[in-house]
């Protein structure tokens, strides 16, 4: 017969590990970065999955507009797809992160894929543009014991964010501006998207449309703009 003692001890394991695979920050298998390290006025706009050739380049022209610098995390696919906006990218001041390559979660994948995953990525991306990462973001967050061991060997500091805004739901660039500004904070990492990742020619151009905003209204509120730090 198994004791209830036994149960709970299996139920608060598996909840221990689930908490670990599936929440972009936590502590279990090793820290991803969720905030900046600071009490300031200071947020990191980041963006996930492109580059994309009809949002990535709005993206870049608001943020250059604007004089600020965000961090891109790039999918190993898509820099091989575009890898002339990788460069635009890393050649106009933004911090270039990976993403993997193929956009799969990576909780139930084998040391063996993890590591294949990342080192491609981070192969496009240093063809594209001559330079290899220093962050990793696991697509959705979402790791396994070995991710941020595999990452850190490669030289890579595991990132996770404060604020996600689903704008890859596409609720209107309106709505993506509010959540973005309403939910920031000091120290705030906020995630973006500016490709698809799991369709190259996915539509980010209600993201795209929102950035101006996000900029010009968090600035209106006192906050400055910086990437995320590699270590």
């Amino acid at each position: 017969m198994i004791v209830p003692a036994v149960l709970g001890g299996t139920a608060a394991v598996a909840g221990i590990a689930a908490h670990g695979a599936f929440y972009r920050n936590s502590f279990v298998f090793g820290r991803a970065l969720g905030r900046l390290p600071t009490q300031q006025s200071v947020v990191a706009l980041t963006f996930d999955d492109g580059p994309n050739p009809d949002a990535t380049p709005r993206i870049l022209d608001a943020l250059g507009d604007a004089g600020i610098r965000a961090t891109f995390f790039i999918l190993g696919r898509h820099a091989e797809r575009w890898p002339g906006l990788v460069r635009r990218v890393h050649d106009e001041g933004h911090a270039l992160g990976n993403h993997g390559y193929f956009h799969r979660k990576l909780q139930f994948r084998s040391p063996h894929y993890v590591r294949a995953d990342l080192a491609r990525g981070s192969d496009a991306i240093a063809a594209a543009c001559g330079v290899r990462p220093t962050l990793f973001r696991a697509p959705h967050g979402f790791r396994s014991p070995w991710v941020n061991g595999i990452a850190a060997s490669r030289g890579e500091r595991v990132i996770g964010w404060s604020l996600g805004v689903w704008d890859s739901d596409r609720p209107g660039a309106d709505v993506i501006a509010q959540r973005t500004v309403v939910g920031a904070r000091p120290g705030s990492i906020l995630l973006l998207h500016d490709g698809d990742g799991y369709d190259p020619a996915g539509d980010r151009t209600q993201t795209a449309a929102a950035v101006p905003r996000i900029v010009a209204d968090l600035a209106a509120r006192g906050y400055r703009f910086v990437t995320v730090p590699p270590a």
